[in-house]
């Protein structure tokens, strides 16, 4: 089983399901109906390291990035979110979740990668 760890202890982790938005993993990427073990801070040491339980992903769709659009039809297509995702994934609104996406991962990697948006339910 693999694991799935957040950096931040979310408000969305205490609902039954939850999002998430994830890049596209290089050695295999999430499956539908993948079962994984969500940690907090999973790459900290322990006591920091906390395993917050098993979910399943339950739905998974993509979405195309900014500078792909814009190669292909000519026009940037900001935000790849609405506002209500980013709102139900613990941001104010789709900017400030870009906002946070681009200081995270760097601005190369969010316009030039698709990314996932991923359904979890815990089990």
């Amino acid at each position: 089983m693999r694991i799935m760890g957040f950096s931040k202890e979310w408000t969305k982790l205490n609902q039954n399901e939850f999002t998430t938005f994830r890049f596209p993993r290089k050695d295999k990427d999430w499956q539908l109906h993948e079962l994984v073990k969500v940690v907090l801070h999973h790459r900290s040491p322990y006591p920091k390291r906390r395993e917050l339980g098993i979910a399943q992903i339950i739905d998974k769709h993509y979405r195309v990035a900014p500078i792909y659009e814009q190669r292909h039809s000519g026009r940037i297509t900001f935000p790849v979110f609405t506002d209500a995702e980013a709102e139900a994934d613990g941001f104010d609104d789709a900017s400030g979740m870009e906002f946070w996406l681009i200081q995270t991962y760097g601005a190369e990697r969010v316009a030039n990668l698709d990314i996932s948006k991923l359904t979890l339910k815990w089990k």
